[in-house]
């Protein structure tokens, strides 16, 4: 049996799972002098997230990380269901499938790195940015060419709501 092009599965997403470090931000951090860890986000990842939002997909962020920060940047873009210090990812993904009855065939989930991998293996569409590493890259049907932190979320969201006919008003995403 032949496996499906990646192009396949996008009719059917209604859900977005992304990771944050190495696939919202380039995985990298700036640390001051006080200890506090600065991260970059691109902006248009978060016209896209926006914009997802206000079209009714579910997004979900499931991050091993703890940074209130990020917390306060994806709220602000209106994600509601955000996962911090989440050291085993496939706990808060099946609590988050639970609560909102979402099926695994018609989720995206964008991870980079080993600590996704689990997670990823369980869902309809793993997706990751160029520069997953290998392990990651080996189980993703879609391979963004943009790198983590540097448009990869806008990619695959762009895909799927063109796809559905859903990357129309351009003003939808306002205030991003």
């Amino acid at each position: 049996m032949e496996e499906k092009s990646y192009k396949e599965y996008l009719e059917h997403i209604t859900t977005f799972i992304f990771d944050v470090d190495g696939v919202l931000t380039d995985g990298s951090v700036i640390v001051t002098t006080d200890g506090e860890m600065l991260r970059k986000m691109s902006i248009k990842d978060g016209y896209a997230l926006k914009l997802a939002v206000n079209k009714g997909y579910n997004i979900g962020v499931i991050s091993g990380g703890t940074n209130e920060g990020v917390r306060l940047r994806l709220e602000g873009l209106g994600v509601k269901d955000i996962y911090l210090g989440a050291h085993n990812k496939m706990d808060q993904l099946n609590d988050y499938f639970n609560k909102k009855g979402i099926k695994s065939e018609n989720v995206l989930f964008m991870g980079d790195d080993v600590p996704d991998l689990p997670a990823m293996k369980s869902i309809g569409l793993p997706c990751c940015p160029q520069d997953a590493v290998p392990e990651i890259k080996a189980i993703s049907k879609y391979v963004s060419h943009k790198k983590g932190g540097d448009g990869a979320a806008r990619d695959v969201i762009e895909q799927v709501l063109k796809v559905q006919g859903n990357w129309n008003d351009l003003y939808d995403a306002k205030n991003d």
